[in-house]
């Protein structure tokens, strides 16, 4: 998902086993089982507070100075904030009344994206007070909504969006930002079989998404596209609606059956939002299915559908505020 599919693939322990052995071998034996294992958690937070509290006494002015110019991870945005408000603003005000909006604090619980899905921990910003700054938003949406599902009766639905800025850890190459805006959106609701809760989400995703590259110019040649993944009844399904959001005009919805990116991370179908600039195609944002809601309320029925897009990448292509 734009920067979400960068960090689709757990890092192996091998691949930083180096690192560990080393930092590891020069504390005395039993360290880090303590650190991990033999501390209760208040008591981990109280070290560990600790040791930031030391190291930030012995911060100078100059140091500060220093990493506030070379840190990737504090450097203010590139991006323009009174047009990404402007951008920001259309993306709500097209939002369908269903969606309810959430603002999000900047951290989550310790483990919220690893629990659920195939992201490593060293892809995320891990705090002391066992929590990590927001790195996928539709994680969060996630929680919020099998909270807001435990309350609601079994037939109930819930719709979430979020406008948030993330944070990941992992290096993106060269140019790209440690950090960056998505607009985000989660829905859950139970299954009612032959794969008519998928489809319905689906295609409530689409539509709106439809509804936001419409306000793209032509050249930026916007595409929507979704893939089936191996499921044939939810195939059927998506194919029964599809012609309805063809009829309301606007940008194609494309069927593109061969996308084998995100396998594992989603499952019976996912969706992709694409345009061009003058260098070539530009991944605007992302989504499917994931397995999180039913992981969460512990209820195998729960269905759940995720999405996303770079309100940066969008701003840029759409050239400032209308």
């Amino acid at each position: 998902m734009t920067e979400r599919s960068e960090g689709i693939n757990r890092l192996s322990p091998s691949g930083r086993g180096g690192a560990e052995r080393r930092v590891w071998g020069r504390l005395p034996d039993g360290t880090r089982d303590a650190l991990t294992d033999g501390l209760a958690p208040a008591d981990l937070r109280t070290a560990l507070l600790d040791v930031a509290r030391t190291r930030a006494a012995a911060v100078r002015p100059a140091d500060l100075l220093r990493r506030w110019r070379d840190d990737r991870f504090v450097r203010p945005a590139d991006s323009d904030p009174r047009v990404l408000a402007e951008v920001e603003a259309r993306l709500w005000r097209l939002l369908p009344a269903e969606f309810d909006g959430v603002e999000l604090s900047p951290v989550v619980p310790l483990g919220t994206c690893s629990a659920v899905a195939p992201v490593s921990q060293d892809r995320i910003v891990s705090t002391v007070r066992a929590t990590e700054v927001v790195s996928d938003a539709t994680n969060a949406l996630a929680v919020e909504a099998a909270v807001r599902r435990r309350r609601q009766p079994v037939a109930g639905a819930v719709h979430l969006a979020a406008s948030h800025r993330h944070l990941r850890a992992q290096l993106f190459g060269p140019g790209a930002a440690a950090h960056f805006r998505l607009f985000t959106l989660v829905s859950s609701a139970r299954d009612t079989g032959s794969g008519r809760t998928e489809a319905a989400l689906l295609a409530r995703h689409l539509a709106y998404w439809r509804r936001v590259l419409a306000a793209l110019p032509t050249a930026a040649a916007p595409r929507l596209r979704y893939t089936v993944l191996d499921d044939p009844v939810v195939a059927e399904r998506i194919g029964e609606l599809l012609p309805g959001l063809a009829a309301a005009g606007g940008v194609d919805v494309v069927e593109e059956p061969d996308r084998e990116r995100g396998r594992g991370y989603y499952v019976a179908a996912a969706l992709r939002l694409t345009a061009q600039d003058g260098t070539g195609p530009v991944e605007l944002g992302d989504g499917g299915f994931t397995g999180w809601t039913a992981l969460l309320t512990g209820d195998a029925k729960e269905r759940c559908l995720i999405s996303c897009l770079s309100t940066e990448r969008f701003a840029a292509l759409a050239g400032g505020p209308r």
